[in-house]
């Protein structure tokens, strides 16, 4: 009995059902079938001229998508169902994360009925982008559920292809599900679900065909939105969680619905009156309408108001554009003002003594420019620093730090007549590169995933990124700052621009050379980690097929398995700084510590007894450490292929590669997370990476960009064989 069924159902429409079965061609699971219920010959002739191991399922024109899915399962024999529809697709490595969720949601016991997946939207003229739905998986978390304590899981996008189905969870259901109405049988599932649990990655593809090569919808089309919601509610009746969502959400798509399509009088009228009537019959008892404009809608929908509906849409739409035009209006002026103030300051002379700083978007004093301008108040004090930081972490700045708040006056005043303009990222497009001005890009990682001009290749990763303002960026370039030759390699083919490479490592490594015993001790104790424990750092990375952050451990099971003598530091992305939490109930449990807002990461490290990590650049910096890691790789093959790779980490990792949650706990379990094949991976990656780290790349910085020292007389690079890294915890508190 396979792990999972793959049942691709429906017409060959668009010939899209070749692209499908070519992406589950070209990564095969052995834990899987794939069965194809094609409807009509070139379906058919499509599915049999693919891999023989493919069960085909052949049926006449017309047939409708319920029957197909029907037809489909009725051949399935794995333990999941997974229906796609013959125009979608699925992101490589779709299918296994599937297969090794369900298995794990077999593994625990509980009885998961559905697993509700991430999908990502294309469109006839767009790129692959993902959904809002993230926000809520990630919400959810790993946990199996019941409906009741996640209503807002009914939110979701109503896809069927977005729910994986327990076949025993089908064949109980089939009557309720088997209908050609796909978004009813998409919330029917969580409606019928017993437990639900969800899988925050991209595992399904929608691809919206383009409307005007569809069937035109009638008018009935519409009128059986109101019955869909209707039967739901009535599905809910006894559940006032789901009830009270699902008819928020009848309201809001019978409005939008009604507003948005351009019905014929008649029609409209009555669509809205029996819209009227399903609002009215199913609002659920003590039901409060939302404040503002949205509410006036709910109002008038509910007393069958047409007449004054329309004429409230009318005086809406009058009173937008208004705002839009006086929104436009000051918008103008203000930036036609900060352009004059701006041109005026690039007219005065560049102050020799004026150094700007910015890091990561303007988040405050950190990473590698935080590390020159340390080395630049001790080195050349005479040079007056500031930094750039955004209205919302100003208040958090060490104090005495001179800062300027971005679009503000003195913001491009500095600007324009700073020095040296030193930043991990890229300033915006409108500053201007002045001749006798410095330019120092950073950086802020070693690439592993594509960057630069190589995500063109990757379109889903870019997310409509513009090449040609930021080829305008990099030409603003001086000087680059690399740790090892792979990075001076790849900045050079993913930024080719005319800057100079400094091959002198990244200043931000520096403390990894220079810090004692004592700040290893420190540093853990403002952790809050007791002497004798093993620290483990878990930093995932972002991922751009995911909305939000979902740590890809169980945590909780991964703390009680290690033990009491574990701790484990949690940092999530800093991407993800502003949503809620997934650790929330977690968070100093004593043995499971949220360090997301901890900074500076380099303290981090230095507390850590070992790293784990899936594609963050945190391990080429924690290597200079010489301390223990393991990737955590259990969606390389998707990360791989949607963000694009320099090279394959799971053959030239750091340290051990674990797969699964299992794979990990017993690397920790069994020692083999720090045993001698570990260690020789390292001291690999530590030869090939940590090239130029050795505790003096912010000094060689400051001397030959800020102080102007030939290269000949900076401290040339320590030998890896000959530097001596921080004490390791173990060493620090013996």
């Amino acid at each position: 009995m396979p792990q999972l069924s793959i049942i691709v159902y429906g017409p060959n429409a668009q010939g899209h059902l070749t692209e499908l079965l070519d992406s589950l061609e070209a990564h095969p699971l052995p834990d899987a079938e794939v069965i194809v219920a094609g409807v009509g010959d070139w379906a058919r002739e499509t599915a049999e001229g693919h891999s023989p191991e493919t069960v085909v399922v052949p049926l006449p024109d017309g047939t409708g998508n319920a029957a197909a899915r029907a037809a489909g399962a009725a051949r399935a024999s794995g333990r999941w169902l997974h229906f796609v529809h013959a125009k979608d697709g699925l992101p490589a490595g779709a299918s296994r994360l599937i297969a090794e969720r369900t298995a794990e949601l077999d593994d625990t016991g509980a009885t998961v009925d559905v697993l509700l997946l991430g999908h990502s939207t294309t469109t006839w003229q767009s790129a692959s982008t993902p959904s809002r739905d993230g926000r809520l998986l990630a919400g959810a978390g790993r946990a199996d559920l019941v409906l009741d304590e996640a209503a807002d899981l009914l939110r979701l996008t109503p896809l069927l292809g977005t729910r994986a189905l327990r076949a025993a969870f089908w064949q109980a259901h089939q009557e309720q599900l088997t209908t050609d109405d796909e978004p009813y049988a998409a919330q029917a599932a969580l409606l019928h679900a017993g437990r639900v649990a969800c899988l925050n990655q991209v595992a399904y593809e929608d691809r919206k065909l383009r409307p005007e090569s569809l069937p035109q919808l009638t008018f009935e089309d519409r009128f059986a939105l109101i019955d869909r919601y209707e039967s739901l509610l009535a599905l809910a009746k006894d559940r006032r969680a789901a009830r009270a969502v699902l008819y928020d959400l009848m309201v809001r798509d019978l409005v939008r619905t009604f507003a948005g399509e351009n019905l014929p009088d008649a029609v409209a009228r009555e669509f809205f009156r029996r819209a009227s009537l399903a609002a009215v019959r199913w609002r659920p008892e003590g039901h409060q309408r939302p404040a503002g404009i949205e509410g006036v809608r709910h109002a008038l929908l509910e007393e069958g108001a047409y007449t004054r509906y329309r004429a409230f849409q009318a005086a809406n739409r009058g009173r937008r554009a208004a705002r839009k035009t006086v929104r436009t209006q000051k918008r103008q002026i203000g930036a036609k003002l900060r352009d004059q103030q701006y041109r005026r300051a690039l007219g005065r002379p560049v102050d020799p003594n004026l150094a700007v700083f910015a890091a990561y978007w303007d988040r405050g004093v950190s990473c590698n420019p935080a590390a020159v301008a340390g080395k630049l108040a001790e080195l050349a004090p005479h040079i007056h620093r500031v930094w750039v930081v955004n209205k919302e972490n100003a208040a958090l700045l060490p104090p005495g730090t001179d800062h300027v708040v971005p679009g503000t006056r003195r913001y491009w005043e500095t600007l324009a007549t700073a020095k040296y303009l030193t930043n991990n990222v890229n300033f915006p497009n409108a500053v201007v590169k002045r001749p006798d001005a410095i330019h120092l890009q950073t950086h802020h990682g070693t690439p592993l995933k594509r960057m630069g001009l190589d995500q063109m290749e990757h379109p889903a990763a870019a997310k409509g990124l513009d090449f040609a303002a930021l080829l305008a960026r990099i030409d603003k370039w001086d000087y680059s700052v690399s740790a090892n030759s792979h990075s001076t390699r790849m900045w050079e083919r993913a930024y080719p621009a005319r800057f100079t490479s400094l091959d002198y490592g990244y200043p931000r490594n520096d403390v990894f050379y220079r810090s004692d015993a004592q700040a290893v001790r420190a540093a853990r104790e403002r952790l809050g980690i007791a002497p004798g424990r093993t620290a483990v750092l878990y930093a995932p990375t972002h991922r751009d097929y995911e909305a939000g952050f979902t740590p890809r451990l169980d945590l909780a099971a991964l703390a009680d398995r290690l033990g009491e003598d574990t701790v484990l530091l949690v940092r999530a992305h800093y991407f993800y700084g502003g949503a809620a939490s997934p650790l929330t109930g977690l968070r100093r449990s004593g043995r499971i510590i949220d360090v997301s807002s901890y900074d500076p990461v380099e303290e981090l490290c230095l507390a850590a007894d070992a790293l784990v990590t899936d594609y963050s650049s945190i391990m080429f910096d924690y290597a200079n450490l010489d301390r223990p890691i393991v990737v955590y790789a259990d969606d390389w093959e998707t990360y791989r292929t949607t963000r694009g790779v320099y090279f394959d980490l799971t053959a030239e990792a750091p340290g051990r590669v674990a797969r699964t949650q299992e794979e990990l706990t017993e690397m920790f379990l069994s020692g083999a997370w720090r045993d001698e094949s570990a260690a020789k991976a390292r001291a690999a990656f530590r030869r090939r990476f940590c090239e130029y780290d050795d505790g003096r790349a912010a000094e060689r910085v400051v001397r030959r960009v800020f102080l102007g020292e030939p290269e000949q007389a900076l401290p040339p690079v320590i030998p890896l064989d000959e530097r001596t890294p921080a004490p390791t915890p173990e060493e620090a508190t013996a």
